[in-house]
């Protein structure tokens, strides 16, 4: 029986979301999650808005990816960066998406930085299982990417998944612990958003133009809907009623 973190035997039922600008949202995660019967605690902290000191009135906790890097030195940044001590430390669900995942490694001790040559996944590219992903489920054969910058393995983590330009793709630290590269949270309406609003960055080696965002989305984000769904499942120890995945997803991803 899987671990339910939001049960009334096992304490709250609200997961935090800690998003990064005003218009951000927190897409299809916060859909399925609410969707499992989990409350949304949304929290901008760029924008000024408090972190908890502690997740004891939360069953978990995801951090989403934004414009910025972990580099930076926004007093929010590191902020966020030092915060990461306090799910670790009560051991409770944690998901970094992009940004989210890097700063989950710079707190672990790890890097993030640009590609050597300057490359970019800002599209869709091909996503490897490794030994380790493949025994917790199946993962998509494409996922959807929108950074320049990636991060090494922290010491102690698990890597799930690697790619060719970006080796570190997904990882698990701990048992409660989890990062992922690429975006599985993006509905239709942020996808154009995000086609439209990111453009500019098209030109930089490795992209893909915006066409291509929205064609492969007809192809692989099936797969990657369900895949998500199952991820969550994981992560947070309770089903997604209806997003099992299905042989449809799997036959649609190869169209």
């Amino acid at each position: 029986m899987l671990y339910n973190p939001g049960s009334e035997e096992n304490g709250p039922n609200r997961i935090l979301i800690i998003l990064h600008q005003a218009g951000s949202s927190a897409g299809r995660v916060g859909q399925m999650l609410q969707m499992a019967g989990f409350e949304l605690d949304i929290r901008r902290h760029a924008l000024g808005d408090p972190l908890p000191e502690t997740l004891a009135e939360h069953a978990g906790a995801v951090v989403f990816g934004g414009p910025m890097s972990a580099n930076d030195e926004d007093d929010f940044v590191r902020n966020e960066i030092d915060w990461h001590a306090v799910p670790l430390a009560e051991n409770k669900p944690y998901l970094g998406i992009c940004l989210g995942a890097q700063m989950l490694v710079r707190h672990l001790g790890g890097t993030v930085e640009a590609h050597p040559d300057g490359l970019t996944e800002i599209g869709w590219y091909p996503l490897q299982a490794t030994p380790a992903g493949e025994s917790l489920m199946s993962w998509p054969d494409m996922v959807y990417h929108f950074h320049r910058e990636g991060f090494s393995l922290p010491d102690g983590a698990e890597r799930l998944a690697t790619a060719d330009h970006y080796v570190n793709q997904a990882f698990r630290y701990g048992e409660t612990a989890w990062g992922i590269q690429f975006h599985a949270e993006l509905t239709q309406v942020m996808m154009h958003r995000w086609v439209v609003r990111g453009a500019h960055r098209f030109d930089m080696p490795g992209a893909q133009l915006g066409r291509q965002h929205l064609q492969g989305r007809l192809v692989h984000d099936a797969r990657l809907r369900y895949w998500l769904a199952g991820f969550l499942e994981l992560v947070f120890g309770r089903e997604i009623p209806g997003e099992k995945c299905r042989p449809e997803a799997t036959a649609l991803s190869s169209l």
